[in-house]
């Protein structure tokens, strides 16, 4: 099955909601709520304009997967919306997406890749440190809908790896789970 990647556009909210509802049904209790908890869906060319978001569709138009990321303070890159369909995990397009992120992110002067992801997303958690995230071990509690509490993961895109000390973006930033 071949797999296109294209910058997403406002009409493709609907298609983002279904992605998502297939990927949080897999976790009991986690629920997709456009009206409070993923804004940035009703509308994501706009709501990520300026910087990327991605969607990832297979030979028929479905979506398969997305990434989006954006840039909070200069030299920092945040990743945002990585969701891949279960029926096409473990063929690289996890991995695919978040390589195009980076490497985006760098090109745009980013020294480092952080995100914040739901604790119950444990199969993406390896994907995450295959790919040399680390995790501070750092939670927060979103109080939303699915009661969710996530964890922050962060990753040095120059050569050397990132100070474990260094908290200065953890502290009160919100975004979306990954």
């Amino acid at each position: 099955m071949q797999t296109s990647i294209r910058a997403v556009r406002d009409d493709d909210a609907q298609d983002l909601f279904g992605l998502l509802s297939l990927c949080f049904a897999e976790y009991p209790g986690c629920y997709v709520d456009p009206h409070e908890d993923l804004k940035d869906l009703l509308l994501p060319g706009q709501a990520y304009a300026g910087c990327s978001f991605w969607l990832a569709e297979d030979e028929r138009g479905r979506a398969c997967a997305c990434v989006a990321v954006d840039f909070p303070d200069p030299g920092l890159a945040e990743l945002h919306r990585l969701y891949v369909r279960p029926d096409q995990r473990r063929r690289g397009l996890g991995e695919a997406l978040v390589s195009l992120a980076e490497e985006f992110a760098r090109r745009a002067g980013a020294e480092r890749l952080v995100f914040w992801s739901d604790t119950r997303f444990t199969t993406a958690h390896r994907l995450y440190a295959r790919l040399g995230f680390s995790g501070s071990g750092e939670t927060r509690e979103l109080g939303d809908i699915s009661n969710s509490r996530e964890y922050f993961f962060e990753k040095r895109l120059s050569a050397q790896p990132c100070a474990s000390g260094d908290s200065s973006y953890r502290a009160n930033k919100s975004s979306g789970s990954l």
